[in-house]
């Protein structure tokens, strides 16, 4: 897949997820939203790879890596840690919104979820000033 379909993908989860969080679905809704993150990160890792394509030589398992789901792990192979931490230290509302986000896994589809713990979920990736997909969007 290319930047443009991970960014296209990203988007349409959120709005995916915003539907179902006023339909009641608390549950769907955390799940597609954490898919939103996931997507606008491994656009992210794309734009590593066009600035620094060695980096498939570097590490022998770059391509089996990009195949999580993990979120932290995304922003790591995005090589976006640093700034990650650098941001979240400046703007401890980031930071605590990078948390929210960093306690979805995709076994959410598994799981009953709470209205609550959707929209916290929901707000911690879409909050314009402090979320955490504006700050991805920032990146890819």
């Amino acid at each position: 897949m290319t930047r443009l379909e991970w960014q296209h993908l990203a988007d349409r989860w959120l709005v995916d997820a915003k539907h179902l969080l006023d339909d009641h679905r608390w549950s769907a809704a955390y799940y597609v939203a954490g898919y939103a993150v996931e997507c606008g990160l491994k656009s992210c890792v794309l734009v590593r790879l066009a600035a620094t394509p060695e980096v498939i030589f570097d590490d022998r398992r770059f391509s089996e890596k990009c195949w999580t789901h993990g979120i932290f792990e995304l922003v790591k192979i995005a090589d976006l840690e640093p700034a990650r931490l650098a941001d979240a230290a400046v703007n401890p509302v980031l930071g605590r919104n990078w948390l929210v986000v960093n306690d979805w896994t995709e076994k959410a589809r598994y799981q009953a979820t709470s209205h609550q713990r959707s929209k916290s979920l929901y707000n911690a990736i879409t909050d314009t000033a402090h979320g955490v997909m504006p700050w991805i969007r920032a990146r890819w």
